[in-house]
């Protein structure tokens, strides 16, 4: 056997090999280890990006709720503004009222609120709410008159249009 010095000391090659062997153990274990704790971190990473992904639509969802809910309070105020318009008589009155409303539309379409059209057209009780009818002989379920206009908001609908349908005339009727 080969003795070697290692410092001062004196160490023959079997101790040499087993502390090699040990020293390639622990080195082992260490990157074991630091390979497991990577993968954790990689881990925990992916929760907070995807925990970071739902706050953001969570956040969203809770502003365009909000949003939905201020634009159907305002609906009334609309709805108040048209009837002040087809009452008032023309002068400075009407033109500063109807200044007032067209700049609330506006703000409310740069929103996505937009008018559901109704009139002349065929019921689609996701946009209409037939609230009575009247014979005519007009195609049976076309809209007559709108009593209240519909809104949507972007692709929802945040308010039927209440509407006026038209109910055939049968031709064995004696009343007209």
């Amino acid at each position: 056997m080969l003795n070697m010095v290692d410092n001062g000391n004196e160490r023959d090659e079997g101790e040499i090999k087993n502390e090699s062997a040990a020293l390639k153990k622990e080195l082992e274990a260490k990157n074991a280890l630091a390979e497991e704790r990577l993968n954790r971190l990689k881990y925990l990473q992916a929760d907070f990006d995807n925990y970071r992904k739902n706050f953001e639509k969570e956040k969203e969802q809770i502003v365009k709720l909000a949003n939905e809910a201020l634009i159907r309070d305002l609906l009334v105020v609309i709805d108040d503004f048209e009837i002040a318009l087809s009452t008032i008589n023309e002068g400075k009155d009407k033109e500063g009222v109807k200044m007032i409303y067209n700049n609330l539309s506006k703000i409310l379409q740069n929103r996505g609120l937009r008018p559901i059209e109704a009139l002349g057209r065929k019921l689609d009780p996701d946009l209409h709410e037939a609230v009575c009818k009247e014979t005519s002989g007009k195609e049976d379920g076309l809209i007559l008159e709108e009593l209240q206009k519909g809104y949507m908001l972007k692709s929802n609908v945040i308010r039927t249009s209440k509407v006026k349908v038209a109910e055939k005339k049968n031709a064995g009727d004696v009343n007209g």
